[in-house]
């Protein structure tokens, strides 16, 4: 039988308040206050909380304080990944991002998600769609990405987009929902 944790990566129905996964937001959330507790000068102590709150980071992981996620473990950046002012990330399940990437302010990545179905969503469980971000990505301020998107490498989204949809490599998109403007 499967654990409600190999259940919420796999993508299917699973309980959020199961205990093991309740302790695992617990720590993610405890490496979180205390990362975005720290001095810009305590350079060290913020790298080893950023090894442990995203341990399948690559080099150079910059995050300006406040960062906020659900579990960090399922975050996944290549090197010189780079997140601005008070980003969110509900890594329910894997978001991928690749090397040099940079995220503005406010930007807000999702996997979680619920039934439509009102009866199924009473029941308290949820599931996941897995998020991939490109290389050389740029999210502009106040970017939110919704479950299962893929965006391709090289795009560029305008601040304030809502993308619902996988985005091509190599284009400029924006608006809410986000739509692809221009070939860049």
């Amino acid at each position: 039988m499967k654990s409600e944790k190999e259940i919420m990566l796999e993508g299917g129905m699973y309980d959020p308040n199961d205990p093991i996964l309740v302790v695992d937001r617990i720590m993610a959330r405890n490496l979180s206050l205390q990362y975005n507790s720290l001095a810009e000068n305590e350079v060290d102590a913020k790298k080893n909380i950023l090894r442990k709150l995203i341990p399948n980071a690559g080099i150079n992981l910059g995050i300006q304080a406040p960062f906020f996620c659900d579990y960090g473990y399922n975050i996944i950046c290549g090197d010189h990944v780079f997140f601005n002012f008070n980003c969110i990330i509900l890594d329910v399940t894997y978001v991928k991002i690749g090397s040099r990437t940079m995220c503005g302010p406010n930007v807000q990545i999702y996997t979680a998600t619920h039934p439509v179905n009102h009866k199924e969503r009473s029941s308290g469980r949820e599931y996941s769609k897995p998020i991939t971000i490109g290389e050389d990505v740029w999210l502009g301020g106040s970017v939110v990405i919704c479950p299962g998107v893929t965006i391709g490498d090289r795009a560029v989204i305008g601040a304030g987009s809502v993308v619902t949809k996988d985005i091509p490599n190599d284009v400029f998109a924006a608006g809410n929902p986000c739509r692809v403007i221009k070939k860049i």
